[in-house]
């Protein structure tokens, strides 16, 4: 009978840290965070102000995503007339094309003035203004050519600063201006119906970064 319980207990305590350890990695349980100074990495400001507002693209970036996400947008692909979701749905491409909005980027117009000039490299038949800004794989061709580039290695911590945009094989976000406890930032993203929140420590636990680009 000793035994049994024992063995009860050993198997109790082992669902208990595997349900914490899921738990974790699926960001339920929140991760502790950090800011730039704590790593003594100096803060990016840019020296562009597209808006005129008086703050920097960068901060002017970060801040209108913050601002999206205050919305607490349902994820739902759905297709607008006005382009940008009206409703309070919205997907991964909604977070970077809102921040950009807010700094004076409308990536409605810029996108597809681009596709119509560049329309091969693009690879879409029928373009649709609409549309094709909201999804990724466009948003990494309009990236890659007029943005800055930037590294994919996510141990070089101070290239890595928050409003940068980060996108992965299927999906998009921003850098956050919080960084887990190595140092690799927090990314501010919308992924799907059950995301309990939207910034997340999810950077060096996925394998699919494909860009890394700074708009000005």
């Amino acid at each position: 009978m000793k035994k049994k319980r024992i063995l009860f207990l050993v198997c109790f305590i082992f669902v208990l840290l595997l349900l914490f350890i899921l738990l974790y990695y699926f960001n339920v349980i929140p991760h502790p965070s950090y800011d730039n100074a704590y790593f003594q990495i100096e803060t990016y400001k840019s020296s562009v102000d597209k808006d005129n507002d008086g703050i920097d693209d960068q901060t002017d970036i970060l801040n209108g995503v913050r601002e999206y996400i205050k919305t607490n947008p349902k994820y739902q692909s759905k297709y607008y007339e006005t382009g940008y979701p009206n409703d309070l749905y919205g997907v991964c491409t909604d977070v970077v094309a809102f921040g950009l909005l807010h700094a004076g980027y409308d990536l409605m117009e810029l996108v597809y003035e681009d596709i119509l000039e560049n329309q091969s490299l693009y690879n879409i038949e029928q373009v649709d203004k609409r549309i094709d800004f909201r999804r990724v794989k466009n948003l990494n061709v309009y990236f890659q050519n007029h943005s800055i580039n930037l590294t994919l290695d996510i141990r070089a911590i101070s290239e890595w600063q928050g409003g940068d945009i980060v996108v992965f094989k299927n999906h998009i976000g921003i850098v956050s201006d919080k960084r887990n406890r190595k140092g690799i930032p927090f990314i501010i993203h919308h992924a799907n119906p059950y995301q309990i929140q939207y910034e997340e420590d999810i950077l060096e636990y996925r394998s699919d970064l494909v860009g890394h680009y700074r708009i000005s």
